[in-house]
């Protein structure tokens, strides 16, 4: 039900490295996947995190906190904005509990689009279970 993607300019080492938090060994996308939508309702089959590292300011000036829900793909695209002073300066822990605090966040605004949409998604029981998903190794 959860997925990630991230977007970086090439040769940025900084998508290389936030890479590794999603898609690495003990990358977050992984542990995302155990959500099931199923779980959750029907009308929502896929929520897509679009991770944006250090976005070019054209992009930054038009991204949305949340895209329009696509009711035949029953998906919706989240995009999440990563940069210097919300990720790479930060701890190891520090950086996963970013990740878990923006992931939360979108999420609440997500609900409000559900609402809005009249979708069957108990958004509640999601953001309880995704807080209790351990997104690090401590």
């Amino acid at each position: 039900m959860l997925g990630c993607f991230v977007s970086s300019m090439r040769g940025d080492d900084n998508g290389a490295l936030f890479r590794n938090y999603i898609f690495g060994e003990n990358g977050i996308a992984d542990r995302l996947k155990k959500l099931n939508h199923e779980d959750y309702g029907t009308d929502l089959l896929l929520i897509l995190f679009q991770f944006q590292v250090n976005p070019i300011p054209y992009l930054l000036q038009n991204l949305k906190e949340i895209e329009n829900y696509r009711k035949n793909e029953k998906s919706i695209g989240i995009p999440v904005i990563i940069n210097d002073d919300n990720f790479f300066r930060k701890s190891e822990e520090g950086r996963y509990d970013f990740l878990k605090k923006s992931i939360l966040h979108k999420l609440d605004l997500l609900e409000e689009v559900v609402k809005k949409k009249k979708l069957d998604t108990d958004m509640k029981k999601l953001k309880e279970d995704l807080n209790n998903l351990t997104l690090n190794n401590h």
